[in-house]
């Protein structure tokens, strides 16, 4: 868990946002990804590192959206980090000198839970660089990420530990369709399979 989105300014595209409530998240989430990914040189592997853990109903984000991509399969696309399999502070090091091993030249997307500003509940932030995980949480990881996505899951500042526990699963279920139908489409789109996003939609 990440407690507050990162914003670098040498950002090769400007930090993006769309809040969860909306009707075309997945479709605005899904271009801009595609452009980030298509700035992002030439690289034939995109990981897709799903950070959290299923203990937690707000932390429960990242394998969610790793569960939900591991049910749909796309060459471009390689997922850690599910309900089956999570990637968490435990085990972080050992999949990151994994993924070094089996994709060194791969674009690496990160996507965590973070907390945020009771008016920022809900948006789900993309942005160039790294994400901390475990930041929110006072836990010392390596920031990982060529770029990131992180969904607002609940109210920062105090007890985060109870306030992860005490997230409505609505919300991350419905954040967690939405990433995971994005990164879908992105993967067609930059692959060239425009003419499956019909097809997609409706998985």
């Amino acid at each position: 868990m990440n407690l507050f989105d990162s914003q670098r300014k040498d950002s090769s595209l400007p930090p993006f946002t769309v809040e969860y409530r909306n009707e075309t998240a997945a479709d605005q989430l899904a271009q801009h990804l595609a452009q980030r990914i298509l700035l992002k040189t030439q690289r034939d592997d995109i990981v897709i590192l799903c950070i959290g853990t299923d203990r937690s109903t707000g932390d429960a984000l990242g394998p969610l959206v790793g569960s939900k991509l591991k049910a749909r399969t796309h060459h471009l696309l390689h997922v850690y980090g599910t309900l089956e399999e999570p990637v968490h502070a435990m085990n972080l090091r050992e999949k990151l000198d994994e993924i070094n091993r089996t994709h060194p030249q791969a674009l690496l997307i990160a996507i965590d839970a973070c907390l945020g500003q009771f008016s920022n509940v809900g948006n789900i932030n993309v942005a160039d660089g790294p994400l901390k995980p475990g930041a929110g949480v006072k836990k010392d990881l390596p920031s990982v990420g060529t770029f990131h996505i992180t969904g607002i899951v609940n109210v920062g500042g105090f007890m985060e530990y109870f306030v992860l526990q005490n997230t409505r699963l609505y919300v991350v279920m419905r954040m967690a369709e939405i990433i995971a139908n994005a990164l879908f489409q992105a993967a067609l789109i930059v692959s060239g399979d425009q003419n499956k996003l019909g097809t997609a939609l409706q998985e």
